[in-house]
This record gives C-alpha cells, structure tokens and sequence, in this order.
C-alpha cells in the first residue's frame, strides 16, 4: 500500500483549506449584507456565529479526516461501527462535490475571461451601457463560456495530477499569498479615493437606524447564514485535508485560523468595493452584477482603471482557482480509494467527467436559457447552486455533526481525543452538551430557513 501524502508545511495546510473556504462568495455576497444589515452590528452577530457554528463543525471535518486516514466516503467507513450506514453520506458528500464543479468551474471561466479582458484592454473606453450589454454578451455565447470552463478545468486537473506538494499545495500556496497580496493593496487604493472613507462608514460603522428598520431578529438569521456557508463544510474538502495532517496542532485551532483567513478575506472585499463604489456614485449591488457590471463600471472611471480591473479580477480568478483545486484534490482522492487507481489516472478521468458535467451549466445562458427551473429568468446555476447550498451543506453538516457526537456513530470521546490531540486550542468537556443538543438545532433552522 502507497504511504499517504501529507502536506509540507503547516502554512501550507492553512492557505489550501482557507482557499477553499475563500470564494467569490466573500466578494460579490459578504459586503453587500453587511452594509445591508447595520454594518459594524452584522459583523459582530457573523463573528458569533462564526465562531459557535462554523469553527466547531470544520474541526469536526478535520477530525474525521485526520483520524481516518482517508477520503471523505472511505473515513466513514474507518471510524463508524460494524453495520452502520453512516457512510452512505460520504457518497452524497462525493455527489456534492462533483454538483458544486458544475456550476463553478463555467462562473471561475468567467472570471479569468474578464481578467483577460481588462489586461488586453477591451473595456477601455466603455460607456456604462456597453460594460452592461457586455455581460449579456458574454453570457449569450457558447463558445466563450464552454473555452473558458475548459480552462479552468484543464488547470485544475493539472495542478492536482502533479501531486499534493507539488502541485496542489505549492500552487495554491502561491495563489493565496498573491490573493491576500492583492486585496490589501486595492482595499489601500480604495480608501484613499476621494469620497472612499464615506463608503468605509457605510460597510461597518454601526448603523442602529439600520438595526431598526431590518429588524434584529433579521438580521442575526443573515449573520447566522453567512457564517454557516462561508467556510465551504461538509461536502468533504476539509476532510480529506484533515486525512493529509500530522498531529502537531489541535484541530480546533486550526479551524479558527481558517476561519481568521476566511474572515479576513471577506472584510477586506468591503473595504475594496465600497470606498470605490461610494467615490463613484456608485450603488454597490450583489451577485454577479457587482462583479462583472458595477465594479467594471467604476474601475473604467478610475485613474489606471484599466490596470485596478486587470488587478481584481486577477485576485477573482485566484480566490475561484482555490476552490476548485481544492474540491478537485478531494474528487481525485475519492476516485483513487474507490477505484483503485493512482493519481494521474484518476486525474485524467476526472477532466473528461467534470468537463462533461459542467457543460448544462455553461450551456445555460444560451443553447439552454429556455430551462428556468426555479422560476423566470432562472439557469441551470441557480439550481445546482440550490441543491448545493441550501440542501447538500446543511444536510451534511448535521451528519457530520452528529456522527462526532452520538454513540450510534463515532462518539463524542473520539472526537474530544483526535482533536485535542497535538498543541493549541482544545475542545472542552463542558460544550459536550451544545455539541449535542443546541447545535444540532441551530444547524436545521439554517436548513429551514434556506428551503422555505
């Protein structure tokens, strides 16, 4: 039997799981709801939830992996007792990822496209109309959409088909210093436009008028949602990188400098877009209109614009890459436990499934834009981002949760000694009873709220 890989550096761990959990999510999603949402009051309830849902079920996903050994639908396996079926869910967590790629790889093409653009100049000279009909277009034609989902996949494959030091962990490790290197010099750039400090105001200043008009109860259900979904759990990327771990650390340190990272990447996207929106005149909106038609809009207004366009959307296609390396990384292992083969062949495999499962999506603007699954003016997207976000990761966090704490499963003692296991933070004995009883229901209200 082939020793498994392991990771180089501890570094590397924490930059590969952060950038997973880092996506355009942070970008085009985070910032608007805290300005929505009171502001500096928002991040306060996020960091709260942040802490007391995401950083406990992500040390779990580690622990499983760790302990186990192996991929996500191999640790079930490993850990569970003799006859139980808790490793059915590692086939849907496989299912999850594989859903996840089908829709991120056409959105990751489309962040590279527009990376290309601004270096190459074409949004140079625009009016705000034609950045707007621009996005249209782009969505409209096939082939661009199927050539640029291609390239991501094809990188993706790539960097994991070299190894997991070699390729996966040093590119990434790579990609997350630019991302962050990136960020900090925009988010400079954008607080020093003139007008810039207004927006800054806007995003975290603590707005109680805000407060009262969303309504508290409102707007700790949103900080209670973001702070779930922000760190990527339960599909089994985190998992397989906890399989990678030596024992040094404690798991649930290492899950709160996941988190810091995430977080950090998260706020700072604030400070990029709303300083320059507001210097602008410009209302920051969310989804993929702030990407890729208000934030053109303002950087074609900006001194050098086509330079700070070429910049953030480099940092997109960074924070895109991370994450679809990193759920690739997990796909290939799982294909190499389950099939038995080595890496480069399950690599190999995978382009032409991903390729292949990825095409609806791409297809779904155009060839495939009579398809509104979710009502008018819905894709193919919308729906694979629906089963993911609101059925798949919710669903398989209380899994997961409750596999670490019930006797049925792997048990809560277990959990307690693989990850307090090495220095740092420690899980303790007391919050046996929240893991248990109060989480659990936290994590279904998070479900309900996004089904209903």
């Amino acid at each position: 039997m082939n020793q498994r890989e392991t990771f180089g550096s501890r570094m590397g761990f924490l930059l590969l799981s952060a950038g997973c959990a880092i996506g355009i999510g942070n970008v085009w999603r985070f910032p608007y709801v805290v300005g929505q949402n009171g502001g500096g009051v928002f991040v306060l309830f996020y960091l709260l939830f942040l802490t007391i849902m995401g950083v406990p079920v992500l040390s779990m996903e580690f622990a499983v992996g760790r302990a186990s050994r192996k991929s996500p639908v191999k640790a079930y396996q490993a850990l569970e007792k003799p006859g139980s079926k808790w490793h059915l869910h590692g086939y849907v967590a496989m299912a999850g990822n594989y859903m996840l790629m089908m829709f991120y790889t056409t959105v990751a093409g489309w962040m590279l496209y527009y990376f290309y653009s601004f270096f190459v100049g074409k949004f140079t000279g625009l009016s705000s109309g034609e950045v707007e009909a621009a996005f249209g277009d782009t969505l409209g034609q096939p082939g661009v959409n199927v050539f640029w989902m291609m390239v991501v996949v094809v990188l993706g494959i790539l960097i994991c088909s070299m190894g997991l030091q070699k390729g996966v962990e040093r590119i990434t490790k790579s990609m997350m210093i630019g991302l962050l290197s990136l960020m900090i010099i925009m988010a400079v750039r954008g607080l020093t436009l003139e007008g810039g400090m207004s927006g800054l105001r806007f995003y975290l200043y603590p707005d109680f008028e805000k407060v009262s008009e969303v309504g508290i109860g409102n707007i700790i259900a949103a900080a209670m949602n973001q702070s779930f979904f922000t760190l990527s759990l339960v599909i089994g990327a985190m998992a397989i990188f906890g399989s990678y771990l030596n024992r040094d650390h404690t798991l649930l340190g290492e899950a709160v400098n996941v988190a810091v990272l995430d977080t950090f990447v998260a706020i700072t996207a604030g400070l990029i877009i709303f300083p320059a929106c507001f210097a602008f005149g410009v209302n920051p909106d969310s989804g993929p209109r702030l990407i890729f038609i208000t934030l053109p809009n303002v950087f074609i207004s900006m001194i050098g614009g086509r330079i700070w366009g070429s910049l953030f959307f480099l940092f997109m296609s960074f924070a895109a890459l991370s994450t679809v390396i990193a759920v690739f990384e997990n796909i290939i292992a799982c294909c190499m436990e389950l099939f038995h083969m080595d890496r480069k062949k399950s690599a190999w495999m995978n382009l032409a499934v991903i390729t292949i499962l990825s095409l609806p999506c791409a297809l779904g603007y155009n060839v495939l834009s009579g398809f509104q699954p979710m009502g008018p003016g819905s894709s193919v997207l919308d729906l694979e981002d629906f089963i993911v976000s609101n059925m798949m990761l919710p669903l398989g966090s209380l899994v997961y949760l409750l596999f670490c704490t019930l006797k049925a499963g792997w048990g809560i003692e277990n959990y307690y000694k693989e990850a307090n296991e090495g220095t740092g933070m420690k899980v303790s004995a007391w919050a046996a009873g929240y893991l248990k009883f109060i989480l659990p229901v936290m994590i279904l209200g998070v479900f309900l709220q996004g089904i209903l």
